[in-house]
């Protein structure tokens, strides 16, 4: 790993930032959350075998209701209205239980 400026790395977190205001914007919609409800999401790197390079993660965190780790196969800016409701959909099976 080479070496990163300080300015570099200020510039990656700002996007990184935008990215996951924007995919929240699609998925809080999506999973129909209120205002007691929470939601987390973030871009990780995945060195596990048969796991894409970078993974975005998706933390549920509804009032009263255990927190749900869901995962998007890609980076953050790759999330769109189709990752959202795939998200959307597999909560739903979870909370069905």
């Amino acid at each position: 790993m080479g070496f990163v400026s300080l300015k570099d790395w200020r510039a990656r977190s700002a996007g990184l930032a935008r990215a996951a205001a924007r995919a929240k914007d699609l998925i809080r919609p999506a999973l129909g959350l209120g205002e007691g409800d929470a939601l987390s999401v973030n871009e990780i790197a995945c060195p596990d075998p048969g796991c894409p390079d970078v993974e975005t993660v998706v933390l549920v965190m509804r009032a009263g209701e255990p927190t749900r780790a869901l995962r998007i196969a890609g980076p953050l800016d790759a999330v769109d209205e189709a990752a959202a409701a795939s998200l959307a959909a597999e909560e739903a099976l979870l909370r069905a239980g």
